[in-house]
């Protein structure tokens, strides 16, 4: 049988990306059994690290096994019940999953929208608050499918003030933007793994505060065979068995009251990524990410690019750029990555074809790779006959920044 070969790639997409080799070296450790006693102090250690990475005191901080998508169905299928009017801005492809996500719980949606590649100013969502007077706000914080930013610091508050729930994906900004869960009084809010984080996707970082676990205990259900004479709710319980966070609590908390097997490998490096980017700082974490889209952002204008959207309020860890006239898609990606090792990415829905998203997320955000990228990039693009392509002047203004800056 032959041995499995994996080929060298500098990932520069929003996802998955590169993984510190510290991480894949903790996941190498061998496996302890999920309530031995070393293990459930590595648990306890995890936790904390998740509320510092959040900034936050809440007590309910800790991993979903899964990609981010089963972060985000485990909170919108826990706090919303057949009947519950929810509130979802779109910006872009992951409102749309909220959407689906509600839809599926039973909840009744109400969709506000802004063109692809804007964003709503807070007041905006504050009114159809007021408007739609929902149980649960669930809000993009980053749209990687347009790379957008949405503010979101006024929004907590104003849910908390309207006895609403505010319900945040952080997937893409979570440790490459400051997210100050507590001054921000979001109620519950998921990170991602595979993104600026850099650990391997299959994981997922989430955090919510005491008045949104009331809330879901209110539909809490013991599974059978491991019930002991709590109270269980008969009618209005959560319907998924796997993402239910009341029984997820249970499993985190001193009771250790089993429900799944635990992903032990998963959590060694979930565990090790967050000691890596908490000794970096959560501020210069976020301050390199900016650092670094600020230089190839100028360096892709000098290139000659048009870049994609409102400049007011761009993701730091991902620069979408307008495809050139006369240039295919996928047949550029494909060429770029089977010929040069180094993937970008395309877009989705009516901006499918019509730019590029390239990553700018964790591990990989240094300069070395991005002036690798950067000159592999522009080369080949210009090889293709775009005209007033630069990459001499492209180059130029890059190896300047950082000489300079």
């Amino acid at each position: 049988m032959d041995d499995l070969k994996i080929n060298k790639r500098l990932i520069m997409t929003p996802g998955p990306v590169s993984v510190d080799p510290r991480v894949s070296q903790a996941m190498s450790n061998s496996i302890l059994g999920q309530f031995d006693y070393e293990f459930v102090e590595i648990m306890n250690e995890t936790m904390e690290l998740i509320r510092q990475s959040f900034l936050t005191t809440n007590q309910w901080s800790f991993p979903i096994d899964g990609t981010s998508r089963s972060g985000l169905e485990a909170v919108i299928s826990s706090i919303v019940k057949p009947g519950d009017e929810v509130l979802v801005p779109i910006i872009g492809r992951f409102g749309y999953l909220f959407t689906e996500l509600v839809t599926r719980a039973g909840g009744i949606v109400h969709n506000i929208h802004k063109p692809m590649g804007e964003v709503f100013a807070q007041e905006e969502i504050i009114a159809a608050l007021d408007k739609y007077q929902p149980s649960v706000l669930a809000i993009v914080h980053g749209e990687t499918s347009t790379g957008r930013l949405q503010p979101i610091d006024k929004i907590g508050q104003a849910c908390k003030e309207r006895g609403i729930f505010s319900v945040v994906d952080a997937v893409a900004t979570y440790q490459g933007a400051v997210i100050p869960v507590d001054k921000w009084q979001l109620d519950a809010v998921v990170g991602g793994a595979q993104k600026c984080l850099s650990i391997p996707s299959g994981i997922t970082p989430i955090t919510f505060n005491e008045r949104f676990s009331e809330e879901i205990n209110k539909r809490k259900r013991v599974e059978l065979g491991i019930r002991s004479g709590e109270t269980t709710e008969q009618d209005h319980f959560i319907r998924s068995n796997y993402l239910d966070l009341t029984q997820l609590q249970d499993y985190w908390s001193p009771k250790r009251l089993n429900h799944h097997t635990e992903a032990t490998t998963a959590i060694y490096g979930l565990n090790v990524g967050l000691k890596l980017a908490l000794s970096e700082g959560v501020e210069a974490r976020a301050q390199r990410h900016e650092y670094h889209h600020r230089g190839l952002k100028a360096a892709l204008e000098a290139l000659g690019l048009d870049i994609f959207g409102d400049s007011d309020n761009e993701m730091k860890m991902v620069i979408c750029v307008n495809i050139p006239e006369g240039i295919d898609d996928a047949a550029f990606r494909d060429g770029l990555l089977r010929n040069y090792g180094i993937e970008i990415a395309g877009s989705f829905g009516d901006l499918s074809g019509k730019i590029w998203r390239i990553g700018l997320m964790g591990y990989a955000v240094n300069k070395q790779n991005i002036l690798t990228f950067l000159s592999v990039f522009s080369l080949y693009l210009s090889q293709q006959g775009v005209t007033g392509i630069d990459p001499t002047k492209a180059m130029d203004t890059l190896i300047n920044y950082y000489d300079n800056h």
